[in-house]
């Protein structure tokens, strides 16, 4: 997993190997999408998840679960939960932005 962003402002060098997803929105249009961070906050799994084909939008943030050691992303369906990981990545993204 990876401990930062990987983007146009990532500036050492390896490999940066795209993780696909095929991603089924609320109105059935399916969209490939690229994981770009992953990050744990109380003890779970998270990853940020961008349009391929636009990465200009907002990123999406899914649970990771494992289940037989398979991992699998899953919507994040509670509203409290939702609220405290997006104000832990916020975090996390201010403090990158303050180191650069």
């Amino acid at each position: 997993m990876s401990d930062h962003i990987h983007d146009e402002s990532c500036n050492h060098d390896h490999d940066h190997e795209e993780e696909i997803f095929i991603v089924t929105d609320q109105d059935g249009v399916e969209h490939e999408m690229v994981m770009v961070y992953t990050f744990e906050a109380s003890d779970r799994a998270y990853a940020v998840l961008l349009d391929r084909n636009d990465m200009e939008a907002d990123g999406v943030i899914f649970r990771i679960e494992e289940e037989n050691e398979e991992a699998y992303l899953a919507s994040i369906e509670d509203e409290e939960e939702w609220d405290r990981v997006v104000a832990i990545y916020n975090e996390i993204i201010e403090e990158q932005e303050q180191e650069q």
